[in-house]
C-alpha cells in the first residue's frame, strides 16, 4: 500500500454549539459543548487514513498531559500510525471553536506542543523519506515544514495546505508541488489582498506548479502552470458543522493521489468526503469512514 505522511498540528478541540456567534462584547447561551480530537494536521491524517487508499502516518508533537494521551489514542483508533509523534513538556495544543446553527465556525488556536515541532530527525525523517505524498499545513512553524518537505524522496509529491495563511520562507515555496487554499487564503498567500482571483492565481502559479482552490459551495478548481484547469462541483447538502470539511478534503486528496488516482478522481472523492463531513458535528468525529465515501462518490460523480 502507498503511504501518506502528514506533518502538522494536533489539538484538543473544545466546541460550543450556539444559535449564532456572539458579536464583540456580547454573551450568548450555547446549546451544547463537545471535546474531541482536532488540529489541521491530525484531522487531515484521519481523513487520509479513513479514505482507505494509503497507509497514513503522523509526524508532530503532543504534550505530556492527559489530552496528549487521549489524542494519540484517538489517532490510533482511526488507523493513523502515531509512532513518529514526539511527546514534549507542556500542554498539548487546544482549539476553542464556536459553531452557529448555520454550520459556520470561528476558531481560536492555542498552539501548545505544536509550537515545538521542529525539523524531522531520526525515524520521523526516515518515515517522511518513505512516503509517496507529504501533506502539511501551517499550524506548526513554517521552517520545520520546509525541512520536512526538503527531506521527502525524489518523485514524492508535497502538498501544502496554506492554513492558516501566514508568510512562509522561500525555501518552503520552492518545495511545493500543489498549494491548497481557499479564496481568502489565496489572496493572502499571493500578497494581493485587493486582487481578483485570476490575478492571485497568476501570482501563485509563478511560485508553485499547481494551485487547488476550494470554493465552498462552488466546489474546487485545480489550476496548473501549463494552463490546465480541473473543476469539480460541490455536492449540495445540509451543513451541520463545517469545522473539518477542508481538512477532510485535503486528507482524502492526499490519499487518493498516493494511491495513483488522477487529480480529477482524487478531487471528486475529496469533495464527496467533505460533503459527508459537514453533515456531522465535531472535527475528527465527522470524518467519514472508509466504506462511506466510495458509495457517496459513486452516486454523485461516477461516470460524470
Amino acid at each position: 500500500m502507498n503511504t501518506v505522511a502528514v506533518f502538522g498540528s494536533i489539538n484538543m478541540d473544545i466546541t460550543a454549539f450556539v444559535d449564532r456567534s456572539p458579536a464583540p462584547g456580547e454573551t450568548v447561551l450555547g446549546d451544547s459543548l463537545i471535546r474531541n480530537g482536532g488540529g489541521k494536521g491530525a484531522n487531515q491524517a484521519v481523513g487520509a487514513a479513513r479514505a482507505g487508499s494509503a497507509k497514513t502516518l503522523m509526524v508532530g508533537a503532543l504534550g505530556k498531559d492527559p489530552d496528549g494521551d487521549i489524542l494519540a489514542r484517538s489517532l490510533n483508533e482511526s488507523g493513523v500510525d502515531t509512532e513518529h509523534i514526539e511527546r514534549v513538556d507542556g500542554p498539548s495544543g487546544t482549539a476553542l471553536i464556536t459553531v452557529s446553527s448555520s454550520g459556520e465556525n470561528s476558531i481560536v488556536v492555542i498552539p501548545g506542543a505544536n509550537a515545538q515541532v521542529d525539523a524531522p530527525v531520526g525515524r520521523a525523517l526516515e518515515a517522511i523519506r518513505g512516503a509517496d505524498v507529504l501533506l502539511a499545513q501551517l499550524e506548526v512553524p513554517p521552517g520545520a515544514v520546509a525541512s520536512a518537505a526538503e527531506a521527502r524522496a525524489e518523485g514524492a509529491t508535497f502538498i501544502l495546505n496554506a492554513a492558516p495563511a501566514v508568510p512562509i520562507p522561500q525555501n518552503l515555496w520552492d518545495q511545493v508541488d500543489i498549494l491548497v487554499v481557499n479564496e481568502h487564503e489565496a489572496l493572502i498567500m499571493a500578497d494581493a489582498p485587493d486582487a481578483t482571483m485570476d490575478q492571485a492565481l497568476a501570482a501563485l502559479l509563478e511560485r508553485v506548479p499547481a494551485v487547488l482552490v476550494t470554493l465552498g459551495g462552488a466546489g474546487s478548481e485545480l489550476h496548473t502552470r501549463n494552463g490546465e484547469t480541473i473543476a469539480v462541483p460541490a455536492v449540495m447538502v445540509d451543513a451541520v458543522d463545517t469545522t473539518a470539511a477542508g481538512d477532510t478534503f485535503c486528507g482524502v486528496l492526499a490519499a487518493e493521489l498516493a494511491h495513483g488516482n488522477t487529480p480529477l478522481i482524487a478531487m471528486q472523492r475529496a469533495s464527496s468526503a467533505a460533503a459527508l463531513a459537514v453533515q456531522a458535528k465535531g472535527a475528527q468525529d465527522s470524518v467519514p469512514q472508509r466504506e462511506d465515501t466510495p458509495a457517496f462518490w459513486a452516486t454523485h460523480f461516477d461516470g460524470k
